[in-house]
């Protein structure tokens, strides 16, 4: 007869037979941004390679020419293509049971039990912590590089290997508001209107502004009466929403990562992709067996990172001080 450490193992492999699934649906339902991103299908799947790279084009084909007649033509090659370079970065959880446990829910409907909260638990915790890992500044030990890496405070920085100092192209927008605390929902669509338009380009747009508390907060108290106007989908997916012109406006509690700043994230999605690995998108790996614990653990992969293709379609609205 199976022993409980058996059962448990061949219950998880079973109940959670498509536990990648769950956990991916289980964050992006988490988190507005990954829900718009997967719902727009920005996340991408990758077979290898030693870092993630983004081709990128970086300036614009020299042979654009007005000519007459017999005028020599311009034939020079152009050199319009570079990439961007993320590393990889990987994520672990665990559904752990210890023999005691095993052994006191042994019976099948405890069983069953324990492994459902079990994995209630390692989704939300999957859920809760990739939720503000998609924010950061990468600052953590092997964490994702996420927004405030991506689109920093003052446009600069070094992201996907390329350093802004040097070439302006890969700079993000950025605009902080004068003085202390000193919007109102009578000014701050002014300010949004400052920052909309650097990060106009024809018909590329931002498609998704995401606040941090005060700033959503301030922007609501204006737009009470057209709230009529939100994005019906994402209502219905559970997140609170408004329209600034064609974006959506959501919050975000995690949007200030590790600062007392307000933050407004102004995004152009289609430059904006999460890049996983195929083979470790929370996938499921085989039981393992501490050598020094009565214990059995099932381990949970993702490999990827948070990657950008145009950041100067990007922009953060600050208000800093």
């Amino acid at each position: 007869m199976a022993g409980p450490s058996a059962i448990f193992t061949e219950m998880v492999s079973t109940t959670l037979r498509n536990s990648a699934k769950d956990v991916t649906d289980n964050v992006s339902k988490h988190n507005g941004l990954l829900y718009f991103l997967k719902k727009k299908g920005k996340f991408v799947n990758l077979d290898g390679g030693t870092e993630i790279q983004i081709p990128l084009e970086y300036a614009e084909n020299g042979t654009y020419q007005r000519f007459a007649g017999f005028d020599t033509l311009n034939v020079n090659g152009s050199d319009v293509i570079t990439s961007a370079k993320f590393d990889w970065a990987q994520i672990a959880i665990h559904v752990v049971a210890s023999g005691r446990e095993l052994l006191m829910n042994s019976g099948k409907s405890r069983m069953v039990n324990l492994v459902k909260t079990k994995k209630a638990n390692a989704l939300k915790t999957a859920a809760n912590n990739f939720s503000v890992d998609v924010y950061s500044d990468g600052s953590l030990s092997n964490q994702i590089g996420g927004l405030a890496q991506i689109i920093q405070s003052n446009g600069q920085g070094t992201v996907g290997g390329i350093p802004s100092a040097t070439w302006a192209f890969w700079r993000n927008k950025f605009r902080e508001i004068s003085g202390s605390n000193a919007y109102t929902k009578d000014t701050l669509k002014g300010e949004f209107n400052g920052m909309w338009l650097p990060l106009t380009r024809g018909a590329d747009k931002p498609d998704l502004v995401v606040l941090s508390h005060d700033f959503y907060s301030v922007y609501e108290s204006g737009e009470q009466q057209l709230q009529r106007y939100m994005d019906e989908e994402t209502a219905n997916a559970g997140f609170a929403n408004l329209k600034y012109k064609s974006a959506t406006v959501i919050y975000d509690d995690n949007a200030n990562f590790a600062t007392t700043a307000e933050k407004g994230y102004f995004l152009n999605t289609d430059y904006l992709y999460v890049a996983q690995h195929k083979e470790a998108q929370w996938t499921q790996d085989d039981e393992k067996k501490p050598v020094n614990q009565d214990a059995t653990v099932i381990p949970y992969y993702w490999m990827g990172n948070l990657v950008c293709s145009n950041r100067s379609l990007q922009g953060v609205l600050l208000d800093a001080a």
